[in-house]
């Protein structure tokens, strides 16, 4: 073991910059650019930006005070009847108190009905709704949208929490740019000491998710309102007509109204909470399904957007190019550099292992400590996750790359997105007769 690690040191010490560029160009050329130089530049940019608006952000909260604009709230669900009583009690406590929460019962097979009745009768939620045939989240959340009144959409998950200001701090945007059609909270991982598959998630929901998101929205190409927490203006959902039917819905009804030249806009002082799988067999089925909608949304029902016709945005393009950019095309070129290293590096190829989890864990490290002052929650336990950070070399280099490869594969040639369960099969077998 000595050995090999004076030979280790003895071939890093021989390694040139030039050498040094060439074995690692993949990082170098892409990553370090994308999400280290860039993203540096652009939170700084939207650091000050922030600073230099603090007066109409003033200004707009006032007006929304004002205003106190009717919010609805639509929960759409299946057997989540356990969750709606905190849930209620939660939004009670809220600083925003105008508006009305709509629980739509997607054909539950527990007792959400009773739940929900009851707590209907007692004032707690102000309308159950339900299908009593299960037809999909998005037809949930349309029955539920049917028959809001607010002026503005919040689409919540049941089983999430929300800071006590959250509701307020998603509509304010609103009030600040006009060409808002839309606007992301910002979800965290709320059970982040219940496995290791947490605590990697929870890192990559503080850095990759909420930072890569912020920089997103500065730069006008965000893409996804999470589903557990998204604002949308009602009159704007009037026009596209609600959320299309099958998985990857979140995406999709984001690229719908940027479709209609509105901006969409994350919020990182709207905090929600979420529990996310807690196992890797779970982590892998859900990233199978959120993945699966890069191919079917950007590249099939979408794929306009590329089109230089008379409704081309430069904005969507963009935002459509960096995602199929760095998610598959990259993933496609990760595995010409795997080549590339085996083929051309063979004899050397323990030493690059090595070279690449030491590079990538110091390069995590870094990130996630000069990327700290631009997050929410900054006395989130921050010396907890820095143990954890060598591990996302395999979390997120390795794992969650493999998954992305089977997700694309499989919905390129197998369109297997329609054949998920997470959507009803009739509801899958419509929607794939009316290429949605």
């Amino acid at each position: 073991m000595v050995e090999f690690w004076d030979d280790f040191f003895s071939y890093l010490a021989s390694v040139g910059y030039m050498k040094l560029v060439r074995i690692f160009w993949f990082y170098f050329l892409f990553e370090f650019f994308r999400y280290i130089f860039l993203e540096t530049l652009a939170l700084f940019s939207w650091k000050f930006k922030q600073r230099v608006n603090r007066k109409a952000l003033q200004e707009a909260r006032k007006l929304m005070w004002d205003e106190s604009p009717l919010v609805s709230i639509i929960v759409p669900g299946k057997n989540e009847g356990k969750h709606i009583f905190k849930l209620a009690q939660s939004l009670r406590e809220q600083t925003y108190k105008n508006y009305e929460l709509i629980i739509i019962d997607d054909g539950s097979d527990d007792a959400t009905p009773e739940i929900c009745k009851n707590l209907e009768r007692n004032g707690m939620i102000t309308l159950f709704l339900r299908n009593d045939v299960r037809g999909g989240k998005a037809s949930a959340a349309n029955l539920g949208l049917r028959f809001a009144k607010g002026k503005y959409i919040i689409h919540l998950d049941a089983d999430c929490s929300y800071d006590r200001d959250a509701i307020e701090n998603i509509i304010i945007p609103f009030y600040f740019d006009q060409r808002i059609g839309a606007v992301g909270g910002n979800v965290m991982v709320r059970n982040y000491k219940e496995s290791l598959c947490t605590t990697l998630q929870a890192i990559e929901y503080t850095d990759t998710i909420s930072v890569g998101r912020i920089v997103t929205s500065h730069l006008g190409i965000y893409r996804v309102i999470s589903g557990a927490f998204g604002a949308f203006r009602s009159d704007v959902m009037q026009r596209i007509g609600g959320w299309d039917i099958g998985p990857g819905l979140d995406g999709d009804i984001t690229v719908k109204i940027r479709k209609l030249g509105y901006k969409i806009h994350f919020e990182p002082l709207a905090v929600c909470l979420t529990s996310v799988p807690n196992t890797f067999r779970k982590l892998i089925k859900q990233r199978l399904r959120w993945d699966k909608s890069l191919i079917r949304f950007r590249l099939r029902k979408h794929r306009d957007v590329f089109l230089p016709n008379q409704s081309f945005k430069l904005g969507n393009f963009v935002s459509f190019a960096e995602n199929v950019t760095y998610n598959l095309v990259l993933n496609i070129f990760w595995y010409g550099y795997l080549f590339d290293m085996i083929f051309n590096y063979s004899s050397q190829l323990k030493y690059i292992i090595i070279m690449n989890f030491f590079l990538y864990t110091l390069n995590n490290y870094f990130k996630f400590i000069l990327f700290s002052p631009f997050r929410e929650r900054k006395h989130a336990p921050i010396h907890y996750f820095l143990i954890y950070i060598p591990l996302m070399v395999f979390y997120f280099g390795y794992l969650l790359r493999l998954v992305r490869s089977v997700a694309y594969l499989s919905e390129i040639f197998f369109k297997a997105s329609y054949k998920d369960p997470w959507n009803p099969a009739k509801t899958s077998r419509h929607a794939k007769e009316m290429g949605l």
